[in-house]
């Protein structure tokens, strides 16, 4: 995904008062910006970093806050206090802020100057109390927020604070991003349905649906030029089996897929789309399912989402922003069929065709075979197999009366034997704790047979997002047990209950 971090903002905001002089507040400054242009020149750190003048009464705060609300390029704000800061001057700031931000508690000095520390120093340095009473203002007003605690030179909370921005640029690609719907869900399928209108409000995204004829126009003006430049990148780009090779007795159907992707990416392209889904049931006036097509969309960035799955596409696209240019892929993914081994319990995932290349082990082969569902001609497809490491799989379900994150934390492992018969890209993992445990807490919890499978991520990323969101997150993992992930679903409901009344 060709994204460029460096294009978003986050401000760092530093609050102090008047209390302590003008000479004080000229130090504050300097250190602050110091800590700022020390935060913007760090690799742990994608995004740039902008220093904003220090905070000292609740107007400068408020107008700043409105000036980050209004910055397209501003995806969310780093809060310090160096001295002590009175937080009752936040409150205006904190309630009209919409942007996320990261409570950031360090302070200048890492050590205690132990030979000349003296009242001067400690009035300077009130970090540890100043950011202690802007966490109650927070918590006061029950504010969604990441905390990082550690000296700004710490790698451990540099990183904490790079991963952290990813997470916010992601959010900010959320909102008023576009999804389209090609045809309607599956049908009778009840976890891939959800309230759109809810989702807008809460989690920044339209969603909305396009008849396959508004898609077949764009298929149908596919020139030959535009169909044989594909061609030529495949050919480049995969292992091609002989019968999709030029005079391959399957070549028709390839070049059929070509004129589907160009189609498609034409129609994202103008329409200024960042996901999208698809519907076997739902294929009038395509001659296939949509596979190489939707694979390769995928590995640009496209979020996807199979049989209507709208909630997967916008978190599949979330993810790939947060994972641009780390190693490790991201796709779309479905728990399809289990190893039940009692020596070795696995799961293999997959879908009919469409799983994104970016996860590939190997270059992928690229061939035409029969789908046995759907009812059209045989789709072209890339067949692969993932690395072995660790991995998670992330699923949003809509409960009603809110939204709620589930996750898994997966080990990938190689299959134990080839499979020379099964003509899709695959997956093959171990869940944590183990098979019996995690399915079971996953069926518990709700969790869709779809999700967004990633190696490039670790579970903190979903979870800063879900604090973003506002929204339940739940996670499965090695530490997980059965009698307290149900007492964990029977508090989540009633504090989402109570929460709205609070």
């Amino acid at each position: 995904m060709d994204l460029n971090f460096k294009n978003f903002e986050v401000w760092f905001v530093t609050g102090s008062q008047h209390l302590y002089g003008e000479e004080a507040l000229r130090q504050v400054a300097r250190d602050a910006e110091e800590i700022a242009r020390s935060l913007n020149e760090r690799p742990e750190i994608p995004v740039t970093v902008v220093f904003k003048p220090v905070m000292t009464d609740a107007e400068s705060i408020r107008r700043l806050v409105l000036e980050a609300n209004a910055a397209e390029r501003c995806i969310g704000l780093i809060m310090w206090m160096h001295t002590f800061s009175p937080a009752r001057m936040w409150i205006c700031g904190l309630n009209v802020l919409c942007k996320p931000y990261l409570h950031f508690h360090t302070q200048y000095y890492r050590d205690i100057p132990w030979g000349s520390i003296d009242m001067d120093y400690m009035n300077l340095h009130q970090s540890a109390h100043g950011d202690r009473e802007f966490g109650f203002i927070n918590s006061r007003m029950r504010k969604n927020r990441k905390i990082v605690v550690g000296h700004w030179q710490d790698p451990e909370a540099l990183q904490a604070i790079g991963d952290w921005t990813r997470v916010a640029a992601a959010w900010h690609d959320n909102q008023g991003a576009k999804i389209a719907r090609f045809g309607d869900n599956m049908r009778d399928v009840a976890v891939t349905e959800g309230n759109k209108v809810s989702a807008q409000i809460q989690l920044g995204y339209e969603v909305n649906g396009y008849s396959l004829g508004d898609l077949t126009a764009y298929v149908d003006a596919v020139t030959d030029a535009q169909i044989n430049a594909l061609l030529e990148e495949y050919e480049a780009s995969y292992n091609l089996t002989d019968r999709v090779k030029a005079g391959g007795e399957f070549r028709n159907y390839l070049t059929e897929s070509a004129r589907i992707e160009a189609g498609m990416r034409a129609f994202l392209q103008e329409g200024g789309f960042k996901a999208f889904t698809t519907n076997f049931e739902d294929l009038t006036g395509l001659k296939q399912l949509p596979g190489l097509a939707v694979q390769r969309l995928m590995n640009d960035g496209y979020g996807f989402g199979a049989e209507g799955d709208w909630k997967t596409a916008a978190l599949l696209r979330a993810v790939k922003v947060m994972a641009a240019g780390l190693a490790g892929g991201t796709s779309f993914m479905e728990d399809y069929v289990y190893h039940l081994d009692p020596a070795g319990s696995r799961i293999l995932g997959a879908h009919m065709l469409e799983v994104c290349p970016s996860i590939a082990k190997d270059k992928p082969v690229l061939d035409v075979q029969p789908l046995s569902i759907g009812g059209k001609e045989n789709p072209a497809r890339l067949i692969f197999t993932a690395p072995a490491g660790p991995a998670i799989c992330a699923s949003l379900i809509d409960l009603g009366n809110r939204f709620r994150m589930v996750v898994n934390k997966v080990e990938v492992v190689d299959p134990p034997a080839d499979l020379p018969k099964l003509p899709v890209a695959r997956v093959l993992w171990d869940p944590k704790p183990n098979l019996k445990v995690a399915a079971e807490a996953w069926i518990l919890a709700g969790g869709a047979h779809h999700s967004v499978f990633t190696q490039a991520l670790g579970s903190k990323f979903i979870e800063d997002y879900c604090e973003i969101a506002g929204i339940e997150y739940l996670e499965i993992n090695e530490r997980t047990e059965i009698s307290q992930f149900k007492q964990d679903l029977r508090l989540g409901e009633l504090y989402y209950y109570l929460a709205r009344g609070i």
